[in-house]
């Protein structure tokens, strides 16, 4: 295996990527540090308002040569930023940045990655894509400003598919489709393993409304909430033309939750994010309204209903990681 600029931004991609969506309304980013050709440290953004991929990575890699600094114990990105200007002594400058992303040029909730690469100075910046979003762009222009070193387009695609989802959430409703089944296709009772079930609550949490098929509610009779993670629960919109439900079923008895019954998908446009849970048969009448799906295949095999159906659709795999056991499988339309 070479080990080269493709490699570590490979490494990148693929940390950005455990955060796939959790990250939310912010893209998913990673960050490798290498010192004198020694891997020190590979991190992620991790969730909105936390420290960004070049912060934590940053953070990391000093620590990994002073790892009894105070530096441990600063959390928020406005102590570390400040704690680094204030201690680096140059630690930087012999040390390559890979990011997946363009690093950010505005002050929001957290300050400037760019300003902070800049003070640092280490000796180069490797960068996958430029930001799509005008507001957080320019860190380009403020690293070359200051002579720093700047490779971009490293693994370009392998970078763009990461940021489909962010950049389909930017301008209108990013509405993606869930679904898990064993290596079967059976599609039957528990499937998911308890990290993937965590993992899936925790989509609950960031996600706006859900969307799920009115058969599946009059025979599953679920919650569709995120208590495996003392979450929120979004609101549910209910797929059916037939409007008469059990209120018992537990998904009704959610406080401050509003419940959708309608085969009006107009209403989807009311939300800014959305994931349908579902099978093929959801899938084939959504379809035309779907910008990614997140397929969970739970390392079984198992009797039952399994996914067989009618419909025809071509895929493109974006990327394949693992939650535990099972495998995680992101998919765009071709």
């Amino acid at each position: 295996m070479k080990i080269d600029d493709n490699f570590y931004m490979k490494l990148a991609i693929d940390e950005a990527w455990k955060y796939q969506l959790l990250t939310y309304p912010n893209p998913a980013v990673g960050c490798v540090i290498v010192k004198n050709g020694k891997l020190i440290a590979i991190e992620a953004h991790k969730e909105a308002g936390m420290p960004h991929a070049e912060v934590n990575a940053l953070k990391t890699a000093y620590l990994f040569d002073n790892p009894n600094s105070v530096l441990k114990t600063k959390n928020s990105s406005h102590d570390i930023h400040n704690f680094l200007i204030e201690n680096h002594n140059g630690f930087f400058n012999d040390c390559e940045v890979y990011v997946t992303l363009e690093p950010c040029n505005h002050i929001g909730k957290t300050p400037s990655c760019a300003n902070l690469l800049k003070e640092l100075k280490p000796k180069r910046v490797i960068i996958s894509v430029k930001d799509p979003n005008k507001i957080a762009s320019g860190g380009l222009e403020t690293l070359l400003d200051e002579n720093i070193d700047i490779s971009i387009g490293t693994l370009e695609k392998e970078g763009y598919n990461l940021l489909l989802p962010f950049i389909s959430w930017q301008n209108k409703t990013s509405i993606f489709f869930k679904m898990a089944q064993t290596l079967n296709g059976s599609i039957d009772g528990k499937i998911s393993s308890n990290r993937a079930l965590a993992y899936v609550h925790t989509l609950r949490d960031k996600i706006d409304l859900l969307v799920i098929g009115g058969n599946s509610v009059r025979v599953d009779k679920p919650t569709l909430d995120a208590r495996y993670i003392a979450g929120n629960a979004p609101d549910v919109f209910i797929y059916s033309k037939n409007k008469i439900f059990d209120k018992n079923i537990p998904l009704f008895n959610i406080t401050n939750r509003k419940v959708i019954i309608s085969d009006d998908l107009f209403k989807l446009l009311d939300y800014k994010f959305v994931m349908i849970e579902g099978v093929y048969t959801l899938l084939d009448k959504l379809k035309e309204k779907i910008d990614f799906i997140v397929l969970l295949i739970s390392p079984k095999i198992r009797k039952g209903n399994n996914a067989l159906n009618e419909i025809d659709i071509d895929f493109e795999i974006i990327h394949e990681n693992y939650i535990g056991e099972d495998k995680i499988v992101f998919l765009k339309r071709r």
